[in-house]
């Protein structure tokens, strides 16, 4: 059996080493446009910062150790066309300028996700960066060692991870956000929340703008400034552009397989698309929301290995199910944490839920012991059912630990009774003897009657 990979970042790589395990014999190919192969982006922005200063320990596994388990690795080589009906591909070698066909029995399309542009003059000045590999990610902190300012486009889970890295790093951050709070996948009440903390934790290095976007690139070869739509102007060393991703579906639709509504590649839970042998996976996928059972497009590092590991497993002849996702997610801005899982209250309401929630503020711990810090959480739940439907957590405690406590329940389809009813465990240097999950799901039974 012939095995082709189109990308090789997580999904792909994953895909890829499942698949020889499963098939000692099989040939199998992985094909990317890129540079490097098997990769932790997720880990970027914390070389970024300067946790380590060796970017080879982002990459999880060289081209050399692929070859040694004979899967072959084709970098710098672009995937144009796929052709169903042949069982075959084009591919661009890039650095060649040659196209040549592959055949496949078995084809894994895990192409990822690309980062919006803004549209406005000059956008495409020197040190305006987005961060998607490892050369982005290598080209940021060399700038960043010499910059003065730094303006981050964008709210995002990303930006804030960069946001800390720079402040770390002592350097002077405005951080503009379109909508009217940064981080808008959480309720306003725990965005506010965030934005307060940072304002006040970032030793006046930081501005925070909202309600406003980039109108304009200022400078001749390399960014000097920008200007906004209210008018505010300032200058800028470098630009970071985090304003949301696409996912890369566009030799899919050519190819005739079904894009869902998401505007990902639809696929059923053994990561099959509509065309026979050919398999989906990763950022350029759409998901299931486990609790609503309906699609959606949730692009993470976590998500894109559990796929690839399901798509090899059915494309080498096995059966196992993807059964969805929660959404769930965690970054940090220096110590102060951020997390949450399934619906935040207005997705939820949107959904048609008649929704009932809480905001509780505890210790982490013993108010005796050393080192006690404070946790906010937000329990969303459904009023009519009692079921749970998402947790919001920040603190510099360990907020996301009680996320991923209520993530197991989310999957389960947990009532408040039933997270009432949860032994969690206890002793003063690690909770507070009645746990604030405890207690705001006391205050939920409370409302609910």
């Amino acid at each position: 059996m012939k095995i082709v990979i189109i990308g090789g970042v997580a999904a792909g790589s994953k895909a890829a080493a499942k698949s020889r395990r499963i098939l000692p014999n099989a040939e199998i190919h992985i094909y990317t446009q890129e540079k490097f192969v098997s990769y932790s982006a997720c880990g970027l922005p914390f070389y970024i910062e300067g946790n380590f200063e060796d970017w080879h320990k982002l990459l999880v596994r060289s081209v050399e150790e692929f070859e040694k388990n004979n899967i072959h690795i084709h970098l710098l080589n672009r995937v144009t066309k796929i052709l169903p009906a042949d069982k075959k591909i084009t591919v661009l070698d890039i650095e060649k300028n040659e196209t040549i066909f592959v055949n496949y029995d078995k084809l894994v399309i895990a192409t990822g996700a690309r980062p919006n542009i803004l549209n406005v003059p000059n956008v495409n000045l020197k040190n305006i960066f987005t961060l998607k590999n490892v050369e982005d990610g290598i080209a940021i902190r060399e700038k960043m060692l010499e910059a003065e300012h730094i303006t981050l486009l964008g709210g995002g889970y990303v930006n804030i991870a960069l946001l800390s890295a720079f402040i770390k790093n002592s350097k002077k951050v405005t951080l503009i956000e379109k909508r009217h709070f940064i981080l808008p996948v959480f309720d306003e009440e725990i965005s506010s929340l965030i934005q307060n903390y940072i304002t006040e934790n970032s030793q006046d290095l930081c501005k925070l703008v909202t309600d406003d976007y980039v109108t304009e690139f200022i400078g001749r070869d390399s960014v000097k400034g920008i200007v906004t739509n209210k008018g505010m102007g300032f200058e800028t060393d470098m630009v970071i552009m985090s304003i949301g991703i696409q996912p890369n579906v566009e030799i899919a639709h050519d190819a005739g397989i079904e894009i869902g509504i998401t505007g990902a590649i639809k696929v059923n839970s053994r990561m099959e698309t509509n065309i026979a042998d050919i398999y989906a996976c990763g950022d350029c996928t759409e998901k299931i929301n486990m609790i609503s059972d309906t699609p959606v497009w949730v692009p993470l590092g976590s998500t894109a290995n559990k796929e690839g590991r399901i798509a090899a497993i059915n494309l080498c002849g096995e059966t196992e199910d993807f059964e969805g996702i929660l959404g769930s997610t965690v970054t940090r801005f220096i110590g102060f944490n951020i997390s949450m899982s399934g619906f935040s209250e207005r997705k939820a309401k949107e959904l048609g839920y008649d929704t009932v929630s809480v905001i509780t503020t505890k210790k982490d711990k013993a108010s005796y012991m050393p080192n006690v810090s404070e946790i906010t959480i937000k329990l969303v739940a459904d009023r009519r059912s009692h079921r749970i439907l998402g947790i919001q957590a920040i603190g510099s405690g360990d907020a996301d630990k009680k996320v991923n406590t209520v993530s197991v329940g989310l999957q389960h389809r947990m009532t408040i009774e039933d997270l009432l009813d949860v032994d969690l465990t206890y002793a003063p240097p690690f909770s507070t003897s009645i746990d604030i999950l405890h207690s705001a799901a006391r205050v939920l039974k409370s409302k609910v009657g």
